[in-house]
């Protein structure tokens, strides 16, 4: 049974740089597409980032392309997203999600379809 669970989250500061973990078991995250989410406050829930492939190609959304770095290491099976210069726009929660499970998938992005997600994880920027 795969699952998917997100740490790192809490409190910063604007300015402030982050890291989120994606810890993943039950598959092996290389075969497959892992991606971020972030749901903003009164908004829907949206892909950020994804990594995928043997080839470990990344993926983008505009608005956080300068920003924001995406990550895996396949030992600890495990996914990253690094963000610099946060912000009070990026006050959410963070979801990671994977192809894995794609069956009734109702989020797209990228040519994928994520059926599983973790339970996610706030982040809040404020002074």
């Amino acid at each position: 049974q795969g699952q998917l669970e997100e740490s790192g989250g809490g409190l910063v500061q604007p300015g402030e740089s982050l890291l989120l973990s994606c810890a993943v078991s039950g598959f092996v995250i290389e075969k497959y597409a892992i991606a971020w989410f972030r749901q903003a406050p009164g908004k829907a829930r949206e892909a950020i980032s994804m990594i995928a492939g043997y080839e470990e190609f990344s993926r983008y959304d505009d608005s956080v392309r300068d920003r924001f770095t995406i990550s895996r290491d396949l030992a600890k099976n495990t996914v990253y997203l690094h963000i610099d210069n946060l912000d009070a726009e990026d006050t959410g929660i963070y979801y990671c999600a994977t192809d894995w499970y794609s069956e009734g998938a109702k989020y797209s992005r990228w040519g994928r379809f994520f059926g599983l997600f973790g339970r996610g994880i706030q982040v809040t920027v404020s002074s």
